[in-house]
């Protein structure tokens, strides 16, 4: 009898993969975005989206598409310095100014997922301050262009404000199911070698690779509200 197929799950890459990893059934979510929102959104959030929404814009001279290539240039460097970042060819800064080395052990000694664990703390903090800085230089540069993107700087400022807590909290969660896939590819791996001559460690190779398409699925998810951002300077 054939094993029934488990269905495809069309959510984030990022969820995708950590379904994949955990060799789990995730459910479709059978709430719109606007219901998962209004769970997320506190009374004081929604207040202040209201207010954003209602502002009146005036008519004024029309936009200009002056700064729309500069903005997207630098958007693409901070992308592609945390793509960088991401696959060891630059290390993140931490919190107290030092540089953090790219996880690996040598082949005598026993790999520790706490130096992945702290690996990729750096690079979530890397993201969230620099896609922040860059997301608040896109405010700045639609507010300066016309009233009604001032507008969709503010509604995109309280959204930031409202939802950051949600977002940290749920991709706070993502070390610990890598750490669980890590243990997992190691015991896999210890019972395939056992009493045989395998090179110590070989999995490890794999998992790096697993950590760091986890890692450029969140960039993906951390980058949308930029691109909507650009978005809205090209077509203005």
């Amino acid at each position: 009898m054939l094993a029934p197929q488990r269905l495809a799950l069309s959510g984030p890459t990022l969820v995708r993969l950590l379904a994949r990893f955990g060799d789990a059934d995730v459910p479709e979510s059978r709430q719109s975005i606007s219901d998962q929102l209004s769970q997320w959104l506190g009374w004081t959030d929604a207040i202040a989206l209201s207010t954003a929404l209602s502002v009146q814009t005036t008519g004024g001279e029309p936009a200009t598409r002056v700064g729309a290539s500069a903005e997207q240039s630098q958007s693409e460097r901070v992308r592609a310095a945390l793509r960088k970042a991401i696959s060891g060819e630059g290390a993140p800064a931490r919190r107290d100014g030092r540089r953090t080395q790219a996880a690996s052990q040598p082949a005598d000694v026993e790999p520790d997922f706490q130096d992945f664990r702290q690996r990729y703390l750096a690079l979530q903090q890397a993201m969230e301050t620099d896609i922040a800085t860059l997301r608040a230089r896109l405010r700045a540069t639609l507010a300066a262009r016309a009233p009604a993107l001032a507008r969709l700087a503010t509604v995109d400022a309280v959204m930031e404000q409202a939802l950051g807590a949600r977002e940290r909290s749920l991709l706070a969660g993502v070390p610990a199911l890598l750490g669980a896939h890590f243990e997992r590819q190691r015991a896999a791996a210890a019972a395939e070698s056992a009493g045989e001559s395998a090179a110590p460690h070989a999995w490890l190779a794999g998992f790096r690779k697993d950590m760091q398409s986890v890692l450029l699925a969140e960039l993906e998810i951390r980058f949308q509200p930029v691109e909507g951002l650009l978005a809205a300077l090209r077509t203005s």
